[in-house]
């Protein structure tokens, strides 16, 4: 069973950073791509960073220049380096894998993000 535990949510200030870990267990994950998406109070989830399996990487526009998504494979592990926050990136961050091929798809638990102006 695919378990993902993510870690590094706190409160910040503007023009802070944080970096956020996501563990995943359960599987082999080389054929996965594993991402972050995001979603604040009142607003749908969306995507902010995913990394492929293969190794390139697809940013929102919203964090370009200012989030960085890396991935240690023999670690299992996806990070996601938040330098320049805003309050609007205040919001849970959710780690994501999804199987390159066959499309399974799982999601953590999320961990807050809160940025004071």
């Amino acid at each position: 069973q695919v378990q993902l535990v993510e870690s590094g949510g706190g409160l910040v200030q503007s023009g802070g950073s944080l970096r956020l870990s996501c563990a995943a267990s359960g599987s082999t994950f080389r054929l996965y791509a594993m991402g972050w998406y995001r979603q604040a109070p009142g607003k749908e989830r969306e995507l902010v960073a995913v990394r492929t399996s293969g190794g390139s990487t697809n940013y929102a526009d919203f964090v370009k220049g200012r989030f960085t998504i890396s991935r240690d494979n023999a670690k299992n592990t996806v990070y996601l380096q938040m330098n320049s926050l805003k309050p609007e990136d205040t919001a849970v961050y959710y780690c994501n894998v999804e199987h390159t091929l066959f499309k399974n798809n799982f999601w953590g638990q999320g961990t807050q993000v809160t940025v004071s102006s």
